[in-house]
Order: C-alpha cells, then structure tokens, then sequence
C-alpha cells in the first residue's frame, strides 16, 4: 500500500497544479469510445436491463485489468517509475483544477455584468437550460455544480484509490460515473438499460457523498448564522429531498454553510423541472458564493486526503 499511498499524493498535486490539459489523451475518453460501442450493440431488441448489467461488468472489468496490467509493468521496472506512472493515472482521474476553472470562466464575465457570456460558459458545465437565467440563477447553477462534483470528481475517486490499492480503484470508479454520465438516463432510450450503470453509480458514491458533505459541515467556510445542531439537522433533512440519493448531501451542506438556498425551478430542453429547496435563504446568492463555494472545495478535499492517508497509513503500519 506504501507505493499507492505516494502516487495518491502526487497525483493529487498534479492534478492540483496541472489540471487535465486539453490535447493530451485522456482514459476517460476511451472509456466513453468503448461505452458507445457497446451501447449500439448492446441497447437494442428484448432483455435490456440484461444487456445493461453486462455493458457494466465488460466495462468494469476491462478498465480494471488494463490499469493492473500497466501498473504491473511500470511497478515491475523499479518502485518509482510505477509510482509516476500510477500518479499519472491517479491525476488524471481527478477533477479540481478543471472544475475550478470551469467554475471561474462563468465567475468572471458574471462580475463584470457579461452576462450572455456568463450563460454559455455555464452551458458547458450543466445540463440545464441557460439562456434566460439571470445573474441569481446562473450563480445558483455554479454553486450547485460545484458542490455536486467535488464528490463526484474529486473525493470519490480518491475513496476508492484508497479502498482498492491505487489507480485501479479510482478507474473502476471513473468507468461506473462514466456509466452513468452516458447511459444512466430514466427516458425510454435508456431506462433499462442503464438500469444497472445507474445504480451502481449510486452504490458507489454513497458514502464518499455522505462523507464529503459532512467535512463541510464541520470545516467549511461557514457564513451562517444558524448553530451548528439547527445547520447539521437541516442539513439532512434537505438532503434527502433532492432527486439524486447522493448529491443533495453536497449542495445541502454549501446552503446550510453558506446561509443560502439552493434548488428551485430547472428547465431542460424546455421541460420544466422543480426541484426541492434546499437552506433557508439566510442571504440572497451572489456571485461571491461561487469563491465561497470554491473555498468549500478546497477545504473538503484536503480534510479527505489526509484523513484516508491517515487511515491508509495506519493500516499499511498494523499489516
């Protein structure tokens, strides 16, 4: 576990620093290339849910064996050139660079009252419809992005290079989100099989979601008024309210911290979506809750890092 322990660490400085530049080859991508493969061999005539679990299981295990396999080359030349290789992998399967400059690239013309450029940029991180939201809703759609994504992202697939020895943890866990990102849909497309991409994802972020949020409640940047037991029951409570059985916990936690509210009224494609409040609104949003929220992010990933070093270097000790 010793060797795994350093690539976390790197990789996550990496990551910090260098982020995913946009012209090298990503893992993510060829995972994504192998999804549509087999989605348009897969997804089609009877016995989908079926078909579904088994795209899950090819998918999984093929990210699986090829991290293992080139880790076991690397590790098999000398000790640190496996610990570069896998602090590679593990920084290219971690978000907090790229999801603060996607945070800040709507920040910035949003300050300076740009907002048509405010909107497209937050086009490119979200799902929703942007184009008639004003300067509250498009900080709304940062803030809840963020906060959503810093366990998706970031300490999820920390999680789980921590649970499973390094790299191969974290990209079993990127090949289940990307699952879910291209085929975990409830429409008639995908309803059965994404079934199980679905719900795996679900599974998988279950307690890293739980966790994070919780380190924001403790430890966050905290602008509200409220005492910590009223914020920490609110918490989750609202949680629980939002469609998604994982993410409420992160965007609860920044609206409870923060003294703002999130949720309300989405439009997809035109399709109005309203979603549960979450906070009680203490102060009305502003585009300096983004940085606030970034802040958030920052704190989180760091307590979690060095909470699972500790964890891992106690047991790597005892065993």
């Amino acid at each position: 576990m010793g060797p795994h322990i350093i690539a976390i660490a790197i990789g996550l400085l990496l990551d910090r620093i260098i982020g995913d530049p946009p012209n090298w080859p990503h893992p993510v991508r060829w995972i994504g290339s192998l999804i549509s493969k087999l989605t348009a061999l897969l997804n089609k005539g009877s016995a989908r849910k079926a078909k579904g679990f088994l795209l899950v299981i090819i998918v999984v295990g093929i990210t699986f064996f090829v991290t293992v396999g080139i880790l076991i080359g690397a590790y098999s030349i000398h000790m640190w050139v496996g610990i570069a290789v896998e602090s590679i992998f593990i920084a290219s399967g971690l978000a907090q660079k790229s999801l603060k400059e996607a945070a800040m690239d709507v920040y910035k013309p949003l300050i300076a009252k740009d907002l048509p450029t405010a909107r497209q940029k937050l086009s490119w991180i979200v799902g929703r419809d942007t184009e008639k939201l004003d300067e509250k809703e498009i900080t709304r759609g940062v803030v809840e992005t963020v906060s959503e994504n810093i366990s998706d992202g970031i300490t999820s697939p920390l999680f789980y290079a921590f649970l499973f020895a390094g790299a191969p943890g974290l990209w079993v866990y990127k090949a289940i989100n990307t699952l879910d990102s291209m085929v975990g849909y409830k429409n008639e497309k995908y309803n059965d099989f994404g079934y199980a991409a679905a719900k795996l994802d679900d599974i998988a972020n279950y307690i890293p979601s739980r966790l994070t949020g919780y380190l924001i409640m403790l430890w966050g940047k905290k602008e509200s008024t409220l005492p910590f037991k009223d914020r920490l029951k609110g918490w989750w409570l609202d949680a629980k309210k939002h469609p998604s059985p994982n993410s409420g916990y992160l965007e609860a936690a920044t609206a409870y911290q923060l003294g703002i509210q999130l949720g309300g009224i989405n439009t997809y494609k035109g399709v109005v979506s309203n979603r549960a409040l979450m906070g009680i609104g203490e102060v009305t949003l502003t585009p300096q809750h983004i940085l606030s929220t970034l802040s958030h992010l920052n704190t989180a990933v760091f307590l979690f890092w060095l909470w699972m070093m500790v964890i891992g270097g106690i047991l790597f000790v005892i065993t």
